[in-house]
């Protein structure tokens, strides 16, 4: 079974349709990187995959969770919920707390949202920050920290949750083109461990 499975998406504003059906197949494992001009709605598919945007009809399921959206998604919050819970999302600014620290920053989501022991996320962040080459930023706040470094955080806190999938919304947009490399390289490792990745991004070379 595929671990994303996206059929007949559309979504709409102000009455211009963005999503023309679209059907998106990711295989576990698999990177797929979606690429096309600004505007061409590739933002939008990724945060409808999340639910953060609300399409007016197509099915999004991730692993065994499915989502009609052409039905109340009013009624299938518990659904939305579980599922949000096996997609971890990396946002192109980063949308980390300024007044939290970075290990508090990593620890909310499976503290506040999965109820894992604080003990537990704070090993586990540590192991995470170690991984995308943060150790000794633990106590940093994100004003402190440069762009590549607030990224970096940003996916240590996505793997945090334990996602099934990972979602990368342009992830190097925002950075000055000497971070850029730091990013990829993050990023790079987790295809290698064969993490199941949808990635919208500009960089062709990275990409292919």
């Amino acid at each position: 079974m595929s671990a994303i499975d996206v059929k007949n998406l559309v979504k709409k504003f102000h009455g211009q349709t963005v999503l023309h059906g679209i059907d998106l197949e990711v295989q576990e494992g698999e990177v797929v990187a979606i690429i096309g001009p600004s505007g061409s709605g590739k933002t939008t598919l990724l945060r409808s995959i999340n639910l953060l945007e609300h399409p007016e009809a197509g099915t999004i399921r991730v692993g065994d969770i499915t989502i009609d959206t052409g039905k109340s998604l009013g009624q299938q919050k518990g659904l939305i919920r579980r599922l949000r819970q096996h997609v971890g999302f990396v946002f192109q600014s980063f949308n980390l707390f300024p007044h939290r620290t970075v290990l508090e920053n990593i620890i909310e989501g499976p503290v506040i949202v999965k109820g894992e022991p604080k003990e537990e996320a704070t090993a586990r962040a540590r192991e995470l920050l170690a991984k995308v080459g943060l150790s000794g930023k633990e106590g940093s706040y994100p004003r402190r920290l440069s762009g590549g470094q607030q990224q970096r955080v940003a996916i240590a806190r996505a793997l945090a949750m334990r996602p099934d999938v990972i979602l990368f919304d342009e992830p190097t947009s925002a950075l000055d083109p000497e971070l850029v490399g730091e990013v990829l390289n993050a990023i790079r490792q987790l295809a290698q461990e064969k993490r199941t990745m949808v990635i919208v991004t500009h960089e062709m070379s990275f990409a292919r």
